[in-house]
C-alpha cells in the first residue's frame, strides 16, 4: 500500500478523542524484516495467518501506569485504530482487525519493537479486496440502545 495513502490514515487517526490529549496510540507498519521476525516468533502456524494481506500494521497503546487514564488511553487507541479500517475502507480498501497470540508474547513484542510501557491492541490487515462479501447481519439499535427519561 502506499505510504501516501497510510499516512492519509494515520492523519484521521489522530483526531480519535482521547483526555488530555495524550495521543496515546502507536502503529507501526510492518516492513519485510519485522514481517519476517514476527513470523518467526509466531511458529509456522501463526506464521501462515500473517500473509492474509499486503500491508499489517500493529496497533498498541502507551500505558501511563495510573488505571484511570490508562483505561481511557485504550478506549481512545480503539478508536483510533477504528478510524484507520473505516477511513481505508472509504478508499475501496478491505481490512479487518485480529489480535493474535504472538503479538503477547516477548518475542512476538520484540519483533514489532513494542515497548513494556505498550498494551498491544491489535494487528490490522489492509489491502484491495479479495472478494465481494456483504457484511455480516448485525442487531438492530432497539435491541442495544435504552433512551432513559
Amino acid at each position: 500500500m502506499p505510504r501516501e495513502t497510510l499516512e492519509e490514515l494515520f492523519e484521521l487517526a489522530r483526531w480519535a478523542p482521547n483526555h488530555n490529549l495524550t495521543n496515546p496510540w502507536r502503529f507501526r507498519v510492518l516492513g519485510p524484516r519485522s514481517l519476517a521476525a514476527l513470523k518467526e516468533a509466531a511458529g509456522p502456524e501463526g506464521a501462515a495467518k500473517l500473509d492474509r494481506a499486503p500491508t499489517l500494521i500493529v496497533t498498541s497503546v502507551v500505558q501511563s501506569g495510573d488505571p484511570v487514564q490508562d483505561e481511557e488511553d485504550i478506549c481512545s487507541a480503539a478508536v483510533a485504530s477504528y478510524i484507520v479500517l473505516l477511513a481505508a475502507h472509504a478508499r475501496g480498501l478491505a481490512g479487518y482487525w485480529r489480535t493474535p497470540a504472538v503479538l503477547h508474547t516477548p518475542d512476538g513484542r520484540a519483533a514489532v519493537g513494542v515497548g513494556e510501557d505498550e498494551r498491544v491492541l491489535g494487528l490490522l490487515h489492509l489491502g484491495p479486496p479479495r472478494q465481494e462479501k456483504e457484511p455480516p447481519e448485525r442487531l438492530p439499535p432497539a435491541d442495544f440502545v435504552t433512551f432513559l427519561p
